[in-house]
């Protein structure tokens, strides 16, 4: 049954759109693939498979797949490694992989990404990205690695300063960027010409018009770009390899899904489904790796640009693949005509566009941990690898997130010398937990302090404790009462157990465990231990009150002694 024919209304909006998504992604992938060190073909290749083949798959139905300037710098560092072939295996595998991920279910956890996280790798590609790019502009070559292209930028202001070329060429990407920006702030009907194109194809016409010593793309031809290949398999016993596409896989499918959830928030069509979206991704990096292209991802600049101008339906982004197969085939010769340094200065637009510019002083002021994650990512990208910066950045918030959920208070009441006293051993005051509440782990709670010194537990009040108390042994006025609520932890083990040494020695100790939702390995040792020192060197008891267990709503108290 063949699929039923959309209005001419939707078709008109969609064409519309598809032609504003191909001027935009025009000079993106040419761009991307010069900047990534491939043939500017390839950028184009990957621009078409992502419009005619992922433009079809279910998944999302608005979002614009093709190359991405967050990948450049991996692919630049791939290529310079393992060379166009290696390249090739590596987008291949890190398809597969996507698809397999995607078949199992897996596509909604990328999400559970922390977002300081996302936007700190962002933040580090693009500061990698505008520092080889400024190279570009002068057209000097870029060091190759990270810490050298920032630690070479004294040296290209030398460059610039004593050589004619090079500041020819940097005026030339000065002024596209200029264009570019100048264009943004446009009436929004002029606007719908890309800025990215308009001032690119004014740098060509100038360029060529003056005759201006300005490097220009090299152009092979869509065929002879291409190399086919079904994967050097053998490259996979190298562990550069394995790690590069465990960075591909992540980088791709993070950026891909977390542009999905962005452009739906821009319209108000069907929504995303993560999983089909990720084997979308997939099928097309597995495409994209036989040919021997750029990776995909789906790009949330090319992605908005076809929600603005109007896109209905997936056939927008399908036509645009075939706009730039048309183009690719009937017009090659035209990539030959743009200056390396106007391509440089699209790049460095989008880099900026990657930095968390906006967000970050907001971010500063109302979650300090989050900004610093984010930084702590970006710097470790720009000074060892991606792969490393985002185990750094993923590692860092998992240590944060395990520190500020280990609210802990410890409270101290002593009748003897009416004191009450708190240590709190969190960022935040957690109030003590009324008797009722139960949680996944109190249970687990509740049987700890049962069994704390293999002692036996009977119902008593707070007064049979204290008579308890003085029975085996404590001639004081009654038991020191301390209560410990919220979640204990090891993170804040020192500061409970230096709030339970400083107790009196001699005096019996109530205690109170009802206000723990949490106690982990390390704490339940730690506590025993402490409760069999004292017990064992003052001779008196520690009662421990335990939460009450599910089938009784009475609070127990538990005789620990030796």
């Amino acid at each position: 049954m063949s699929p039923p024919a959309l209005p001419w209304r939707t078709l008109r909006a969609d064409l519309s759109a598809s032609v504003v998504v191909f001027l935009v992604a025009l000079p993106l992938c040419v761009g991307i693939a010069v900047a990534s060190g491939v043939p500017a073909e390839l950028g184009l290749v990957t621009g078409i498979v992502g419009g005619l083949v992922v433009g079809f798959m279910p998944g999302s139905s608005m979002q614009v797949s093709g190359p991405a300037a967050g990948l450049t710098v991996l692919v630049a560092e791939a290529v310079d490694r393992y060379g166009l072939a290696g390249l090739g295996t590596i987008v291949l595998v890190a398809g597969l992989l996507q698809i397999g991920l995607g078949l199992l279910r897996l596509g909604r956890w990328f999400r559970a990404i922390t977002v300081a996280v996302v936007q700190g790798m962002l933040a580090g590609i693009g500061l990698l990205l505008i520092a080889g790019q400024l190279y570009v502009l002068a057209g000097v070559a870029a060091p190759h690695t990270g810490p050298g292209k920032f630690t070479g930028l004294p040296g290209l202001v030398g460059e610039v300063a004593t050589s004619t070329p090079a500041r020819v060429s940097l005026a030339v990407g000065v002024a596209t960027i200029a264009v570019m920006v100048g264009w943004d702030r446009l009436p929004g009907r002029l606007r719908t010409v890309p800025g990215a194109l308009v001032a690119v194809v004014a740098a060509a016409g100038v360029t060529a018009a003056l005759g201006l010593p300005v490097d220009t793309i090299e152009v092979e031809g869509l065929l002879a770009a291409m190399q086919p290949s079904l994967g050097h398999w053998g490259t996979l016993a190298d562990v550069g390899v394995l790690a590069t596409i465990a960075t591909f896989t992540l980088v791709a499918s993070a950026e891909s899904l977390f542009s999905a959830a962005a452009v739906d928030r821009l319209h108000q069509g069907p929504r995303t489904d993560f999983d089909r979206e990720l084997v979308a991704q997939g099928t097309g990096n597995t495409i994209c790796g036989l040919l021997g292209a750029l990776p995909m991802t789906a790009v949330i600049v090319r992605s908005s640009a076809n929600v603005r101008a109007g896109a209905r339906t997936k056939a927008s982004r399908v036509l645009h693949g075939l706009w730039l197969l048309l183009f690719a085939a009937a017009a090659p010769g035209l990539i030959g005509l743009m200056p390396l340094p106007a391509l440089a200065a699209v790049l460095v637009h989008a880099g900026v566009k990657l930095l968390p510019l906006r967000a970050l002083p907001q971010l500063w002021r109302e979650h300090r941990g989050e900004a610093a994650v984010l930084a702590v990512t970006a710097l470790a990208i720009l000074t060892t690898d991606m792969f490393t910066g985002v185990l750094v950045g993923l590692g860092l918030a998992v240590v944060k997130t395990a520190w500020e959920t280990s609210h802990v208070r410890v409270t101290v009441r002593d009748a003897a010398v009416d004191d009450v006293s708190a240590r709190d051993v969190s960022v935040d005051d957690v109030p003590a937990r009324d008797v009722s509440e139960r949680d996944v782990s109190a249970g687990d709670v509740s049987a700890w302090a049962v069994s704390v010194g293999g002692a036996y537990a009977r119902d008593v009040s707070a007064r049979d404790a204290a008579a308890h108390g003085a029975a085996v042994g404590d001639a004081g006025p009654g038991p020191v009462e301390v209560a410990i609520t919220g979640n204990a932890t090891f993170l804040r083990l020192p500061t409970i157990l230096t709030t339970l040494n400083e107790l009196p020695a001699d005096r019996t100790v109530r205690l109170d465990l009802r206000g723990l939702r949490h106690v982990d390995h390390a704490c339940r040792t730690a506590l025993d231990t402490w409760i069999e020192t004292h017990n064992r060197n003052a001779g008196v008891s520690v009662h421990v009150v335990a939460p009450r267990p599910a089938e009784d709503d009475r609070p127990r108290t538990v005789d620990a002694t030796d």
